[in-house]
C-alpha cells in the first residue's frame, strides 16, 4: 500500500513540475512574440534618440528572455536527471534572463564598436559562472540567518 501511495506522489510531483514547466514556456512564448513585436515596431518607426534606445534594449531584453525560455526547457529536460524534475520553473526563467543579458550587452557594446569575440565569450563566462555559483547555493539548502 505505501509502494503505491509513493508512486501516486511521485506521479502527481511530475504531473505538476510538467504542467508548470508547459506553462513558463507558453507565457515565455507569448512574452518572446510580445519582445519581436514591440522590437519590430520600434525599429520601423522611430528614430534612434536615448529614451528610443532604452526601449530598444529593454525589448531586447524580453524578445531573447522569452525566446530562450523553450530552449533552456529543452535543455534541461534533454540532459538533467530525472527529465527536468528538479528544476524550478524561476531557475527557468533566470536562465533565460541570463541569454537576454547576455544578448542585451553585446547590443549595447555594439553601438559604440567595443564588442568583439573575445569580450563576448568573457561575458558569457562570467554569466555562467554567477549562474553555476547560484545553482550551488541553492542545492547546498544552507540559508544564512
Amino acid at each position: 500500500m505505501a509502494a503505491d501511495e509513493q508512486t501516486t506522489l511521485r506521479l502527481s510531483r511530475r504531473e505538476y513540475i510538467e504542467a508548470t514547466h508547459t506553462s513558463v514556456v507558453l507565457a515565455g512564448a507569448l512574452v518572446a512574440v510580445g519582445g519581436w513585436a514591440g522590437l519590430a515596431w520600434l525599429v520601423a518607426n522611430t528614430l534612434p534618440t536615448v529614451p528610443n534606445r532604452w526601449a530598444f534594449y529593454a525589448l531586447l531584453q524580453i524578445a531573447l528572455t522569452g525566446t530562450a525560455l523553450p530552449f533552456v526547457r529543452f535543455l534541461h529536460q534533454r540532459f538533467s536527471r530525472g527529465r527536468a524534475l528538479f528544476v524550478r520553473a524561476g531557475v527557468m526563467v533566470r536562465q533565460a534572463s541570463w541569454v537576454g543579458l547576455l544578448g542585451t550587452t553585446c547590443a549595447w557594446l555594439r553601438i559604440p564598436r567595443l564588442l568583439s569575440l573575445p569580450l563576448a565569450v568573457v561575458v558569457a563566462i562570467a554569466l555562467i559562472i554567477i549562474e553555476g555559483l547560484l545553482r550551488l547555493r541553492e542545492r547546498s539548502g544552507w540559508q544564512p540567518e
